[in-house]
């Protein structure tokens, strides 16, 4: 599974908050069963108060969604289908995101 695909989110419930994840696992441990997912959320994405460097604003569809690294999870690597496209071009702004919510910088 590529790195930085964005896939629907396989949880319905949460799905009109968080339509889209993003696989942000390096491919390097494809072998596990789980990939290390970031959620796209609509909440926080017209919100000033988030810091850009934390929540990057991501487009999907053309609806700009605000990536949640604080949120980072593992899921199923089966309920990840067919990726809605990938954001590697973005890679430098999701390791940054991912740096401020382990070393706060």
């Amino acid at each position: 599974m590529p790195q930085f695909d964005v896939y629907l989110n396989p949880h319905a419930a949460s799905r009109a908050t968080v339509p889209f994840v993003v696989d942000v696992q390096s491919g390097l441990i494809e072998a596990l069963p789980t990939r290390l997912v970031m959620p796209l959320s609509r909440v926080g994405a017209r919100q000033a108060r988030l810091p850009r460097g934390l929540c990057p604003l991501i487009e999907v569809n053309d609806e700009p969604l605000a990536l949640m690294p604080h949120l980072a999870a593992p899921i199923d690597k089966r309920l990840l289908h067919r990726p809605v496209l990938s954001i590697a071009h973005r890679a430098h702004e999701v390791g940054a995101a991912l740096d401020a919510v382990l070393s706060g910088i």
